[in-house]
């Protein structure tokens, strides 16, 4: 409420001399603490690896299913008649190795299918644990364009 009549108002005045003097501050403290040292001149010695070439590629089991519940052992269909059946198929499939000579520890490798039961999976794991092989991989695509 405005009571006081007749008297004119003054207009409000900016004073732009405290901001200055403030942002001069600023200013000077941030070019006091600021380091000068150059990132993209810093010399790095990245470490280098050498690894051999693997002498014996393992011997490879690849177990297939497909979106209907079919499973394929090295491209040999069988039939599933429990996890003992199917770990009897592992191991026929370990004694036709290469030459001819049976493998004692193969590399199971499970292409299942996107659609396939995930129990269908657990089935191979488990037929692989009692067949005694415990080097297991899954297959997988990349991510690319379809």
């Amino acid at each position: 409420m405005n009571f006081r009549r007749g008297e004119k108002r003054e207009d409000p005045e900016i004073n732009l001399i405290p901001f200055i003097d403030v942002l001069l501050v600023v200013l000077i403290f941030l070019m006091v603490s600021t380091t000068y040292s150059k990132f993209t001149e810093l010399q790095i010695t990245l470490p280098t690896a050498d690894a051999d070439q693997v002498a014996n590629k393992p011997f490879e089991i690849n177990v297939t299913i497909d979106a209907k519940g079919n499973y394929t052992v090295n491209n040999t269909p069988v039939a599933f008649n429990g996890v003992a059946g199917l770990a009897d198929d592992l191991k026929t499939a370990a004694s036709r190795g290469p030459n001819g000579q049976p493998v004692a520890d193969p590399v199971i490798i499970v292409n299942a299918d996107q659609f396939a039961m995930h129990q269908m999976v657990i089935n191979v794991l488990e037929a692989a644990r009692v067949a005694g092989y415990d080097k297991l991989t899954f297959a997988a695509q990349t991510g690319g364009k379809k």
